[in-house]
């Protein structure tokens, strides 16, 4: 028996707050391997750049950081309201549920970047595709990483 009744309506904040824990986490995971790519931080800088209106290159260092954190974090929260919306619609917690919640969190990740900030950045056509494919491995790693994170830190095992 689990230490959190995950359905009850007392333990929906605490799930949220699971979520941001396993959010940072799995950023903190997701760096790792973002180092270990031919593009890097890359996407952390496109990110900057569009915010900032500059080159990737020369957008700033400590708001690429800041907005990578940020956003790692807060999408730990959007994973919970996904399962909660696979939960009701289909009865409850269950594996299937995860994964798909899994599935959409990591279509919205890739999408998101892609469509809508990648080509807003002055990054040159040649570098397009290889900065999409480090970004699909990055976000990749970091789902797998928070998918099981939010599973056991908000039952409480």
């Amino acid at each position: 028996m689990a230490l959190l009744d995950v359905t009850a309506p007392a333990s929906i904040p605490l799930r949220f707050v699971a979520g941001v824990l396993a959010g940072f986490v799995a950023t903190l995971v997701m760096n790792r391997a973002m180092a270990r790519l031919p593009e890097g931080a890359t996407p952390t800088s496109i990110a900057a750049g569009v915010l900032t209106g500059q080159p990737p290159g020369e957008a700033p260092a400590r708001l690429a950081t800041a907005v990578h954190y940020l956003a790692g974090t807060l999408t730990g929260p959007l994973f919970v309201w996904l399962l909660f919306a696979g939960e009701t619609v289909f009865g409850g917690p269950s594996a299937p549920v995860t994964v798909a919640a899994a599935g959409a969190l990591y279509a919205l990740m890739v999408a998101f970047f892609a469509v809508a900030v990648l080509p807003q950045s002055r990054v040159g056509g040649e570098r397009v595709g290889p900065i999409r494919r480090d970004w699909a491995v990055s976000a990749l790693v970091y789902v797998l990483v928070l998918a099981p994170l939010v599973g056991v830190v908000s039952r409480g095992l």
